[in-house]
């Protein structure tokens, strides 16, 4: 079992969907990322928070395992989000983004983290995703997310960064966008050609789809009779795959995949963090043996 680093956001979120208003409660990629993965692996997160950020939430993650040496507490209030989902939560609109102490942020590696060997790089620019690559010493792998926005407004750093991470974990219109492609296999090679060795392309409620040279593997999404928040899904997805990595030595992709896509369907089961905080190695491990019942034939 290997350390896993965490760079990404923290912050608070403001969630309005059919269950009701949510008003700031706990988020950021580096906090679902870092939650999903600490019952595979020991974490170590980076991130920024402002000083309106609560003790509890600290002492959560770090009765969790995590290890928040890397936590800054900067002058300022902690970067907020604001978003309704439509009904059927298949879309949402960003009612206010208030990045705060996040606008200003540079992660800073503490030394006893930069020979983390697994290293995920959260949702943040690219050229922040470049400055933690050059605080890290040789790591084993490394595994970054990205957005639309960075694919509008940072592609060249965004196109540096692919040259430097093993695996890209995308949505799959934010890989149609940076691609310019449609169809799956042409968009994966065209994401492949760009740097990253394994790509993975997440399809939401449809599962997601690993592409690693000629080997193509498809896991669906679990099958829930409600959905309750699908924030931080994404984020819940990658830390469980890298969570499984590091625990296993990088061993098994496909294995990997399905035990992301069972973190992923925790996560979204209540609002929030909320089924995260929770969340067992025991949990997962049944929820695996569900996946293999339910693609076996």
């Amino acid at each position: 079992m290997s350390e896993l680093l965490v760079v990404g956001s923290v912050a608070f979120d403001t969630i309005h969907n059919h269950l009701g208003s949510h008003a700031r409660i706990l988020g950021g990629s580096a906090v679902y990322a870092s939650l999903a993965a600490c019952q595979l692996a020991p974490v170590r997160l980076v991130g920024v928070v402002g000083k309106d950020f609560p003790r509890g939430a600290v002492d959560m993650l770090r009765g969790r395992g995590i290890d928040t040496t890397g936590l800054e507490v900067a002058n300022g209030e902690t970067f907020h989000w604001e978003g309704r989902y439509a009904d059927d939560l298949t879309s949402r609109e960003t009612i206010q983004t208030d990045l705060n102490v996040f606008a200003d942020f540079e992660p800073k590696i503490p030394p006893a983290f930069r020979d983390s060997p697994f290293v995920m790089l959260g949702n943040i620019a690219p050229q922040l995703q470049l400055h933690v690559l050059d605080q890290i010493e040789n790591p084993t792998l490394v595994i970054a997310d990205t957005m639309n926005l960075w694919i509008d407004t940072a592609l060249d750093a965004l196109k540096e960064l692919l040259t430097r991470v093993d695996i890209l974990v995308i949505n799959e219109e934010e890989a149609r966008q940076l691609t310019g492609f449609h169809h799956p296999l042409a968009v994966a090679e065209a994401l492949r050609a760009l740097g990253p060795e394994t790509v993975i392309v997440k399809r939401g409620e449809y599962g997601a789809l690993l592409f690693l040279d000629e080997d193509i593997f498809c896991a669906p999404a679990y099958p829930l009779k409600a959905v309750a928040d699908p924030t931080g899904a994404g984020d819940s997805f990658a830390g469980g795959f890298l969570g499984y990595l590091s625990e296993s030595g990088h061993t098994d992709l496909r294995q990997a995949v399905v035990c992301g896509s069972a973190t992923a369907s925790f996560c979204v089961q209540d609002v929030g963090v909320g089924a995260l905080v929770e969340l067992t190695r025991e949990d997962v491990q049944t929820r695996i043996r569900d996946f293999r019942e339910l693609t076996s034939f």
